[in-house]
């Protein structure tokens, strides 16, 4: 996401670095590719020229200048006025109501429905008991849609296949959940082509009779300019609560993002980053201003590990390293969990300080995920004796492993030593661990285990 304008930005910025001193001249220069850069990621022209004025304002402020860096004191102003122009703040979802109403809004194919399954999975994981409701009775196959979703997340669907009447629809939904401890219901409202008044009657009669917490608009954030009126013709009828964007990992000029929240005044909420059913993510404008300007974003890196790994099946594998034991199989788990982490150029993005190109990162995705599918044909060609002892590998098993998974038998060779120097490089750091756990121990007895650095250096000196 951003690409096209994280690299433009990226380069402007370190055109300034050479410079002693922001200047009225070099500044208008950078001011001119950055709106250049905006304007080609179609970003809209009243939010270029807002975002302008106020970067110029700030720059050309004498009591910024003083002792600062040129590149610095520029991605300082850039980076606050994206926050700003991003929302500021992050904003949660209203959980008000017993049961709390979500109300997904969005034109046809926005992915309006496929959000509202997304977000059931998010609340779930965070402890809640979601419902999905079926509330759109006009588009053939959105409740077989709805129900299909719902079965694969594991989360019950409120639906009447044989009833149009919306509002008597959310009425029984909001008994069953009752009887049946549902805590917040998700309203996947009926979509059109474009915004007529039949659908928005409809959305209005939902509004003023059942009062939702939440009025999310789902927007298809490819849509660039298009996304801005839609956006604001829904807040103009409805005063929608907030806004999701889908297909942000698609992309990559970023224009509807950078747009939509100063245009309509409402938050980003929520953001769509992949096609799987967990790639929902609270939005962060602070966090969404570092990516853009290649600073990373460990913050949201950190917080996808402890989503994806499963801490037992950590210790487990911790274990098996230790006795040098991590076979094939373990092998594959710790790349299934890999996977449901994100792609290799989604985390390469967000690592701090790494200054990578698009098409570099893209490179290194694409070969590294080939070689990753590889390796998974490579060991299922085993048989399962020999995918939980790697020691059992001789000449005759890799021929034959060779013949049928149709890798040469010399990448198969790397393969297997290099898995060889990685079990016992894991050993050997586990080896280490220990040892340094027993010599702190050694070092700590007799302190009641709480040494200040002066009784550490005088301990160690004992077994010099």
């Amino acid at each position: 996401m951003f690409e096209s304008l994280s690299d433009k930005l990226q380069d402007i910025i370190a055109k300034t670095s050479g410079q002693k001193e922001l200047t009225q001249e070099n500044i208008q220069d950078a001011l001119r590719e950055i709106r250049r850069a905006l304007l080609e990621a179609d970003v809209n022209l009243r939010v270029v020229k807002a975002f302008i004025s106020n970067i110029k304002d700030k720059a050309e402020g004498t009591d910024v200048l003083r002792g600062v860096n040129p590149s610095q004191q520029l991605v300082k102003i850039v980076h606050d006025e994206l926050i700003e122009l991003l929302g500021k703040e992050s904003s949660p979802l209203n959980f008000q109501g017993t049961p709390a109403l979500i109300m997904m809004l969005g034109l046809q194919g926005s992915g309006k429905t496929t959000s509202s399954a997304k977000l059931a999975v998010k609340l779930k994981n965070e402890g809640k008991n979601p419902l999905l409701v079926a509330c759109d009775v006009y588009r053939p196959a959105a409740i077989t849609q709805l129900k299909t979703l719902g079965g694969q997340i594991g989360v019950n669907v409120y639906a009447e296949e044989n009833s149009k009447d919306v509002q008597s629809i959310i009425q029984n939904a909001i008994s069953y959940s009752k009887e049946n401890g549902n805590n917040i219901l998700i309203l996947d409202t009926a979509g059109r082509l474009q915004i007529d008044t039949e659908m928005m009657a409809e959305l209005l009669l939902i509004d003023r009779i059942f009062h939702p917490a939440e009025k999310l608009l789902v927007i298809d954030s490819m849509t660039g300019q298009e996304a801005v009126n839609v956006a604001e013709n829904f807040d103009a009828q409805l005063g929608i609560t907030g806004l999701v964007l889908t297909k942000l990992d698609g992309d990559s000029r970023g224009g509807a993002a950078l747009s939509i929240v100063y245009c309509t005044g409402k938050p980003i909420k929520l953001t769509g980053t992949g096609e799987k059913l967990n790639a929902l993510e609270d939005f962060y404008p602070q966090r969404m201003a570092d990516r853009i300007l290649g600073m990373g974003d460990i913050v949201s890196l950190v917080e996808r590990a402890q989503e994806v790994f499963d801490e037992k099946t950590a210790r487990e594998m911790e274990k098996k390293m230790a006795k040098a034991e991590f076979s094939f199989n373990d092998f594959l788990k710790m790349q299934s969990q890999m996977k449901m982490f994100g792609s290799m150029d989604q985390l390469l993005g967000m690592i701090p300080g790494l200054k990578m190109s698009k098409d570099d990162r893209q490179m290194i995705s694409h070969e590294g995920e080939k070689q990753f599918k590889r390796i998974e044909v490579f060991i299922q060609s085993m048989t399962p004796e020999e995918r939980e002892h790697p020691e059992l590998m001789n000449s005759s098993r890799k021929k034959r492993i060779s013949q049928g998974c149709g890798i040469p038998l010399h990448d198969i060779n790397i393969f297997i030593n290099q898995f060889e120097q990685m079990r016992k490089m894991m050993k050997g750091m586990s080896d280490l661990k220990n040892n340094m756990s027993k010599l702190t121990g050694k070092l700590g007895a007799g302190a009641g285990g709480k040494l200040s650095m002066h009784q550490m250096m005088k301990n160690m000196r004992r077994f010099k």
